[in-house]
């Protein structure tokens, strides 16, 4: 089985119309493709905004939770502090003994 394409009789080059043609037709195929992919980029961006909008919604009441235990556990280290007991370095002079 052989396939024939048709073409243009061998030497015989395509004349300045069919050239022009050509280059038209290549660049509104251009144009069509970036105008495709312009619209895709939002709307994935539009997808995306809406999804992080979603879970923001979704996790307010835990954000509040963890601000809640934020705060309590700050207010129970405040009233630990009252103590005696703080972080430091001690340096320990040590008077010499004066024996008589």
């Amino acid at each position: 089985m052989q396939i024939k394409y048709a073409s243009l009789a061998p030497g015989k080059s395509p004349g300045p119309l069919r050239k022009l043609a050509a280059l038209l037709l290549t660049a509104a195929m251009v144009g069509l493709a970036l105008m495709f992919s312009a619209v895709l980029l939002a709307v994935i961006a539009l997808v995306g905004a809406m999804a992080w909008a979603y879970l923001w919604w979704k996790t307010r009441e835990l954000r509040k939770q963890m601000r809640d235990l934020h705060s309590c556990a700050a207010r129970a280290e405040a009233t630990a502090s009252n103590d005696a007991v703080f972080e430091g370095e001690v340096i320990r002079v040590v008077e010499p003994k004066v024996v008589k």
